[in-house]
């Protein structure tokens, strides 16, 4: 990407941001330094560095499933506004679908 201008107007147009002038300026060397960073980290050899995604180890924090006492159904549909047998009965809010 060396050497090549960023065209922030189109990116902005893009992203349906209306940018003034001074905007674009600012954004235009702030976008030149990014490439410019992503370049220089391009450069770093990382042969034998095994890809990650977190810098330290992450540990699976989930427990085991494993059945317990619940509520009572009856308890939890008491004050259901609608109910169609033992569930709860919740109107469509989908728009615009044909039922």
């Amino acid at each position: 990407m060396a050497n090549q201008k960023i065209d922030v107007g189109y990116v902005a147009e893009l992203a349906r941001l209306e940018l003034t002038e001074n905007e674009k300026a600012t954004f235009q060397g702030q976008l030149e330094d990014i490439v410019k960073y992503v370049e220089k980290i391009s450069s770093v050899d990382v042969e034998g560095v095994p890809p990650t995604m977190h810098g330290r180890e992450i540990v699976n924090a989930f427990r085991e499933d494993e059945v317990r006492p619940s509520m009572d159904r009856e308890a939890a549909l008491v004050n259901a506004p609608r109910r169609t047998e033992n569930e709860f009965y919740l109107p469509k809010i989908v728009e615009g679908a044909e039922s």
